[in-house]
């Protein structure tokens, strides 16, 4: 699973209010022939990731090339089960990619659009934000 090698700060503040406006920056695909695209904004963990990029894989049976484009970064944190209030904040329990509308979520090349799709459709089953099918912008 995907986790930062350092952070700056162990806890981050969530602020799920800061995912506003659709994504500037990683919105075309760049590096493949196909891409998975987020219609709507959403956090999706480390776990969500792997199994999304293993489903991806298995189905284009370890032929062509898969580029993940995001990173879980943020950490999140719980407290234990039947913990009082107060007593400061949980341990660190997993970490998420924040994905705004827009965002590109995977690439492939090296396999045919029909089998891209297919894998794609796998994929996004395991994501807990809506996706959709994306080529790369007609130069």
């Amino acid at each position: 699973m995907l986790t930062p090698k350092k952070q700056k700060y162990r806890k981050a503040m969530r602020n799920r209010n800061g995912i506003k406006g659709k994504a500037y920056r990683g919105g075309q695909v760049a590096f493949g022939d196909f891409g998975l695209k987020a219609l709507v904004k959403g956090e999706i963990n480390s776990r969500q990731i792997e199994a999304a990029r293993r489903a991806m894989t298995r189905s284009i049976k370890r032929g062509g090339k898969i580029w993940v484009r995001i990173f879980p970064h943020k950490p999140i944190t719980q407290k234990a089960a039947e913990v009082p209030m107060g007593s400061g904040k949980g341990n660190v329990e997993y970490f998420v990619a924040t994905v705004k509308p827009g965002t590109i979520l995977f690439e492939m090349t090296g396999v045919t659009e029909k089998i891209a799709r297919e894998a794609f459709d796998l994929a996004a089953q395991k994501l807990p934000v809506v996706c959709r099918f994306a080529k790369p912008p007609i130069r």
